[in-house]
């Protein structure tokens, strides 16, 4: 069983970049997820659509969702089998990849996309709601990018290179932050730190990493976002693109989708800077003065999402 080189049309424009790919997509029973899954279809991927079947705050089970995306994709003529394993599980994720490799010989793109909310100002957090969220977003895309590498570093070590892609899924919120939602942006930064360590280090591989913060409106978005009226089918195209063997060099960056709109978000970085004077060591005060003239320089943050504008 083998990822195959070169899977996918290089250099096409239309449908058919995924054309002969194999695509898991996690979370892909409803919203963002099933949109994606029905894109990379539609695009002539064979695809595994995972979903636990949870409630909006992770609750419950249902086989029924994965196994209705997958009926829609045979029903238009493509190729899907359903996975409803718990991806943030080490055998839920390693199963996923095997599913894979069982039903279509070959894993060529994984994208991490499971996950669920429970929003609560800090001081109301309970622990086991942190836990929660930590875990589906943060270990479910660490576990299943973990067993898919482990796929394609053995395949490139046995002479099969592959051309393979890991689509992540930050958010706004992990990028600036989100009142209310302590636990969900923090998952969503860690998201963002693993893309860039994953991308420099599969990069040997043949393994591209990417991250994508959409918005959209699904179950996940209407209530804190009622004026949200994009579409989940807006921001796939993207999406597909980055699963497709038609991005090579396109590795460790974080797009942001909307509608029509597409943004290459630009992180961390060394901004304005000062050094002790005649090398000496600072004391508190004179480095005080010497960061406000920093501040006084530096770019403003973007502001939290929901954050109280300042009173005049």
């Amino acid at each position: 069983m083998t990822t195959g080189t070169g899977a996918g049309t290089t250099g096409a424009a239309g449908p058919g970049l995924c054309r002969g790919r194999v695509v898991a997509v996690t979370g892909a029973g409803r919203g963002l997820g099933r949109a994606h899954a029905l894109a990379f279809a539609a695009d002539g991927a064979r695809v595994v659509v995972n979903d636990l079947g949870t409630g909006l705050d992770g609750a419950g089970a249902s086989e029924g969702p994965a196994h209705t995306v997958v009926a829609e994709i045979r029903a238009a003529g493509g190729e899907a089998v359903a996975h409803t394993g718990d991806i943030a599980t080490a055998d839920g994720a390693s199963s996923l990849v095997a599913t894979a490799l069982e039903r279509f010989g070959r894993l060529d793109t994984l994208v991490n996309n499971a996950g669920f909310l429970r929003d609560r100002m800090l001081v109301n957090l309970p622990a086991d709601d942190w836990d929660a969220v930590l875990r589906v977003h943060a270990t479910g895309h660490f576990l299943a990018l973990r067993h898919a590498a482990a796929h394609w570093r053995a395949e490139a070590k046995a002479g099969r290179p592959p051309v393979a892609r890991v689509v992540n899924t930050t958010s706004g919120a992990g990028l600036l932050g989100s009142v209310g939602q302590g636990n969900y942006a923090a998952a969503k930064a860690a998201v963002v730190a693993l893309t860039l360590v994953a991308a420099a280090e599969l990069a040997p591989y043949g393994v591209q990493v990417n991250a994508l913060a959409p918005a959209a409106r699904t179950r996940m978005t209407e209530g804190a976002f009622a004026d949200l009226t994009a579409l989940p089918e807006e921001v796939s195209p993207l999406v597909v693109w980055l699963g497709s063997a038609d991005c090579p060099g396109v590795t460790g960056r974080v797009f942001e989708a909307e509608a029509g709109r597409v943004t290459v978000m630009e992180g961390w970085r060394p901004g304005p800077t000062a050094t002790a004077p005649g090398g000496a060591r600072w004391t508190p005060g004179a480095v005080g003065a010497a960061a406000r003239a920093l501040l006084a320089r530096a770019e403003p943050p973007g502001p939290v999402y929901g954050a109280r504008p300042p009173t005049p």
